[in-house]
């Protein structure tokens, strides 16, 4: 793994696991990212090895801080109790022990949403921004962080609050995929956003909302009719925030670890 490299980032999702070395003081990937498919059969051995091949092939020293961006919530020292994206055999695990053994080293594991938030918070978008800031994952489904002062309140899932007027659960009726699978245009499909992004306007009062995942590529097509108060940006690091998220949240935490000692 090349000089510039403080932190090992991985991200794994439904179709791919994607890995890279990551530059903590820029915020960006210190080598060109290694992708590999998820397997059809996405059991904990065999993710876990493959996360392991990732390591293997950057050549990570063993005292390089390594963190994973999982979809799921993440809770220290319990096992997963829900599993939307890979294999249900991963339910009664604890995910930070399989991938520590299968990695032979200490890892740290947060969820995906969560990831992409932290990185956005302090490399991206919200970088430097007071106060509460909501990022928000549009994709498959709606994902979300919430970042108060800098510091992450973990595995929210505010992409299933319920809507008003029997709209039911807000990534049923707003995610990225509803619109694709509806053929939606992208302005009928900002009024959709809009009753979801206005409602939690209504319950947190954030100072800053982040618009994230694949289709923040395209923000100017959907996010100037978005009609709420609250500012309202595209993500800045796209697919890249996971894995820099990943990275960026295992140092910190080696960091406490650190200081606790």
């Amino acid at each position: 793994m090349i000089e510039t490299a403080q932190a090992f980032g991985v991200d794994i999702g439904g179709s791919g696991i994607k890995a890279a070395p990551v530059n903590l003081e820029k915020g960006e990937f210190a080598e060109p990212r290694l992708k590999i498919l998820t397997p059809e059969h996405s059991t904990p051995k065999a993710v876990g090895d493959i996360v392991r091949q990732q390591l293997e092939h950057f050549e990570v020293p063993e005292d390089v801080p390594v963190g994973i961006a999982f979809p799921a919530p993440i809770k220290p020292g319990q096992k997963l109790d829900y599993m939307a994206n890979l294999d249900q055999s991963w339910i009664g695990v604890d995910v930070t022990e399989v991938f520590s053994e299968a990695c032979g080293r200490p890892v740290t594991v947060v969820n995906d949403a969560d990831a992409a938030g932290v990185a956005e918070q302090r490399f991206g978008a919200a970088a430097g921004q007071e106060g509460l800031v909501i990022a928000t994952t549009l994709g498959t489904g709606i994902g979300t962080a919430l970042i108060y002062d800098g510091v992450l309140i973990p595995n929210t899932e505010l992409g299933h609050i319920q809507l008003p007027k029997g709209k039911g659960d807000a990534e049923k009726y707003a995610a990225s995929s509803v619109r694709e699978k509806l053929d939606m245009g992208y302005k009928k499909w900002a009024k959709r956003l809009t009753k979801y992004y206005s409602l939690m306007e209504l319950y947190f009062s954030p100072q800053l909302f982040v618009v994230g995942g694949g289709v923040s590529r395209v923000s100017e097509k959907f996010l100037p009719y978005i009609d709420i108060k609250t500012p309202i940006v595209a993500a800045k690091l796209h697919n890249e925030a996971g894995i820099i998220g990943a990275a960026y949240h295992a140092s910190t935490q080696m960091q406490k670890n650190e200081n606790a000692d």
